[in-house]
């Protein structure tokens, strides 16, 4: 394992650092860095552990790395990622999860605004409350917050799945509740222990598109799944 203390060094300096390690196949321990930007992007193999606090577009395009943070991250957590794992043990900023294609991302406090934005096939699950516009234009993938979410949840929903463990401030256009099956409790009760997130999965509010073209409202989607008796 390699330590690096990202105090007083700027992005290069860290990021050098980093990848001088991971090539090696070493892991990381990295302090220090939550004025730090872009920390494990674009690793295929890489784990990085952050003590303390983490900057802005922590493991974008990730690619397999597994990274943890022990405490908040910043805004645009695994933007655009396509495998691997990251953890955020605290807060984070806005845009969790935007654009990413896979991956698994767990936030064990809040996330911001647009969080899970155009999510194409990552597993996002989110342990606390979220802001406004949070899983618009979904395409694919998992979307779990355990909290309560902003206005427009779910808008422009065109497939996927959304579990809401609290209350909305309002629905976003194209989205609507659904009944949550025994296979979905399963589900949820997976990813909840998965992510160390505490939540009573049976208490849980499905969501799924209302329509299979969200912006015409024209022909009805199907269902995801339908529960069996």
């Amino acid at each position: 394992m390699v330590e690096i203390d990202a105090k007083n060094k700027d992005f290069k300096a860290v990021s050098a650092a980093v990848k001088e390690a991971v090539a090696k196949g070493d892991s990381v321990t990295l302090r220090n860095a939550g004025k730090i930007y872009g920390i494990g992007a674009g690793f295929k193999k890489a784990k990085i552990k952050v003590v303390g606090d983490a900057g802005d577009y922590l493991g974008i395009v990730n690619a397999g790395g597994e990274i943890e943070v022990d405490g908040n991250a910043g805004n645009f957590v695994g933007d655009n990622m396509n495998s691997g794992l990251i953890k955020v043990n605290g807060n984070a900023g806005y845009g969790v999860g935007m654009y990413p294609y896979g991956g698994i991302i767990y936030v064990k406090g809040n996330a911001g605004d647009f969080s899970g934005t155009m999510n194409k096939g990552a597993t996002i699950v989110i342990g606390g409350n979220v802001g406004l516009e949070v899983g618009t234009y979904m395409t694919a993938g998992k979307l779990v917050v355990a909290g309560n979410a902003g206005k427009n949840f779910g808008n422009f929903f065109i497939r996927g799945t959304i579990y809401l463990g609290g209350k909305a401030e309002s629905l976003g256009h194209n989205v609507k509740q659904t009944e949550l099956c025994k296979e979905d409790i399963e589900d949820l009760k997976k990813m909840l222990e998965a992510s160390g997130i505490k939540a009573d999965a049976t208490k849980f509010k499905k969501y799924v598109p209302e329509s299979e073209k969200p912006f015409y409202h024209k022909k009805p989607a199907k269902e995801a799944t339908s529960c069996r008796s």
